[in-house]
């Protein structure tokens, strides 16, 4: 891996998203060596990857090099690889690009598409995990509209103006009214030949509600702005199969689509290596303790969404979203300081800041601890957190140009099929 060798402790992330860079962080320009491992060399700001499938924002505005975070620490490295396996007798790590020891290794490599088990799904349907995948569904909208633009017969029509997304937490709603407003503004102006109304929204949630992790109040109002926008909410709703062409689904529901996105779970993204022991079964994430301590490692650590911390407030862990990752990730950067001074550690305690969703223009839910609103003043504050969360003053100024020109013109400027997808 070409990484020269150090008098101070090395530590070795694994993962460039939001625990894994806000850890580099706290412990850069320190009497330590710090290698950032990632299989991108960009770190994704996933709660807007949304916006690139919808066609509201280019895929750059919300990626940044990782080697530019890190270029101003000293004794920071970053390489472009993927961990195969841990070996925790030898301190050492195998990828494919070589082998390399570590003092400590934290592991933040976050969550994969959750599938339950079904081969036809996750074969046919769209996930949205990745910059890439979220370029893919771009380019399948856009490309089933121009289908549909020459489709011979009302059926095959329809189907590729039938957009169906599974899953009904805050991704599955802001994608689904983001696809909406592509519907309203876009179709009847870019697409005249096209009857809009031809074009539908399924939003399916296997739960009695859509936003399930957040208040009742949230989930009302969302199914109400949902409903405004004109998408199908059906809760109660779980899919059985998707062979490509057709849905089915537990209740007499049948859909016939070219577009099924798939928003339904996630599932930890472990390595190979660790005692199973220290896995949760059902959700496939290390259990840790209140230092992120990998249960019968001393110094092997794991943060975010691939930590599984159980407390009294959190029986089954954190909630799988930005904030555990980013407060974890200081803390644990702070706490190895204080390790390595035979210092006693500071445990975690998880300050929930609220949760928040939107749907769509002057359209946002709210939940804070005292406070749950949603609307026009929701947005706005949805839209601000989101601005000032990206990382980079380049990014923010490339979004809020976009969104601003979006709010005054009515229109989604990234409607490029750069890459056509095949299935």
């Amino acid at each position: 891996m070409n990484i020269p060798e150090s008098v101070f402790p090395r530590v070795v992330i694994i993962g460039g998203g939001f625990a894994g860079i806000n850890l580099a962080k706290i412990l850069a320009n320190k009497d330590l060596q710090v290698v950032l491992l990632d299989k991108h060399n960009y770190h994704t700001f996933q709660p807007l990857l949304y916006q690139v499938s919808s066609s509201g924002l280019e895929p750059d505005s919300i990626a940044y090099p990782l080697r530019k975070i890190i270029k101003k620490h000293k004794n920071s490295f970053f390489r472009l690889a993927e961990v195969e396996l841990i070996n925790s007798q030898s301190n050492e790590i195998i990828t494919n690009i070589g082998t390399l020891t570590y003092d400590y290794l934290i592991i933040a490599t976050g969550t994969k598409t959750n599938y339950f088990g079904s081969a036809s799904i996750q074969a046919n349907s769209m996930p949205m995990k990745s910059v890439p995948q979220a370029l893919n569904i771009r380019s399948l909208i856009l490309q089933n509209l121009e289908k549909a633009a020459i489709a011979n017969s009302d059926t095959a029509r329809k189907a590729f103006l039938n957009f169906v997304i599974v899953g009904g937490g805050p991704t599955g709603v802001e994608l689904a009214g983001a696809i909406a407003e592509l519907k309203n503004h876009i179709l009847p102006r870019d697409y005249r030949d096209l009857n809009s109304d031809d074009m539908q929204i399924h939003l399916l949630e296997g739960a009695d509600r859509v936003l399930p992790p957040m208040s009742e109040h949230a989930s009302k109002k969302a199914e109400q702005f949902l409903k405004i926008l004109g998408v199908n909410v059906h809760s109660k709703t779980f899919v059985k199969d998707y062979d490509g062409k057709v849905v089915t689904t537990n209740s007499d529901l049948v859909l016939q689509t070219e577009t099924l996105i798939w928003a339904a779970g996630v599932t930890g993204a472990p390595i190979e290596g660790l005692n199973a022991s220290v896995m949760q079964e059902r959700t496939n994430r290390y259990k840790v303790n209140r230092f992120n301590q990998i249960e019968g490692y001393q110094n092997i650590f794991a943060l975010g969404d691939i930590a599984s911390m159980e407390t009294e407030n959190y029986p089954n862990g954190h909630p799988q979203v930005a904030q555990p990752a980013i407060q974890q990730g200081k803390l644990l950067g702070k706490n190895l300081l204080k390790l390595i001074n035979n210092k006693p550690l500071k445990p975690f305690v998880y300050n929930d800041k609220g949760s928040m969703a939107t749907i769509g223009r002057n359209k946002a839910v709210v939940d804070l601890k005292y406070f749950k609103f949603g609307g026009f003043f929701a947005w706005f504050i949805w839209m601000f957190i989101h601005l000032m969360s990206l990382v980079g003053f380049r990014n923010r100024v490339i979004i809020l140009f976009n969104w601003t020109y979006n709010y005054i013109n009515f229109d989604k400027a990234a409607r490029l099929i750069i890459r056509p997808f095949k299935k």
